[in-house]
């Protein structure tokens, strides 16, 4: 069962990023991960794909603190196959869609939608219990650290990483506050839905 889990570990995330390719081009703002990267390239040098590995690697080491462990080093596999599927998504599959000029209720629809899908992808890349990118291994930490659901976390983290972004100048937009407010609550309902689902948690615990 284990090549199953794979495949739904690997569909997760690229479903993820198929998400976070559309929300980049719906233009409505960046997401706050994003917006952190290239405020902190614009404001201390590097480049924001530097800054993404770095920021990675750091939490690597923050995840490891907060759970009185050592640090996962499997974390890295993800890393790796995560870059792979964003730069399919935005620079090859969407490369030639622009939508800057299409009415902004259809923006926001796409970025209404983007959100949806990636926090399904996420949901279900980590229903799996394969090695997480540390950004998701983060609030699934401080969710059983501090006994908060899993929501609450990535809400918590989200409106963080958006205050060090507007610190840093970071593209912060309409985008941006909907992700922080939103991504959080979409991903617990997709965990709620998954952990009913009896297919899943055969392929999970197998």
């Amino acid at each position: 069962m284990i090549i199953k889990r794979t495949r739904l570990y690997i569909l997760g995330m690229l479903i993820t990023h198929l998400g976070t390719a559309l929300s980049v081009k719906s233009t409505i703002g960046a997401g706050f991960w994003s917006a952190f990267f290239v405020g902190a390239s614009h404001s201390i040098g590097l480049t924001p794909g530097m800054w993404f590995a770095l920021s990675q690697i750091t939490l690597v080491f923050i995840n490891a603190f907060l759970s009185n462990r050592q640090p996962v080093w499997l974390a890295f596999i993800p890393i790796i196959i995560e870059s792979v599927f964003f730069d399919f998504w935005l620079t090859f599959a969407f490369n030639n869609v622009s939508l800057a000029n299409v009415p902004l209720a259809y923006r926001i629809i796409t970025f209404i939608s983007a959100l949806t899908i990636a926090s399904f992808g996420i949901s279900l890349y980590l229903y799996t219990n394969l090695p997480r990118s540390p950004v998701d291994q983060l609030f699934v930490t401080i969710s059983e650290r501090f006994r908060l659901s899993i929501g609450l976390s990535q809400s918590i983290i989200a409106a963080t990483i958006t205050l060090f972004a507007f610190l840093l100048g970071g593209p912060i937009g309409a985008g941006t506050a909907i992700s922080v407010f939103l991504l959080g609550p979409f991903i617990q309902t997709w965990v709620n839905i998954l952990s009913h689902s009896k297919h899943i948690k055969r392929i999970q615990y197998s």
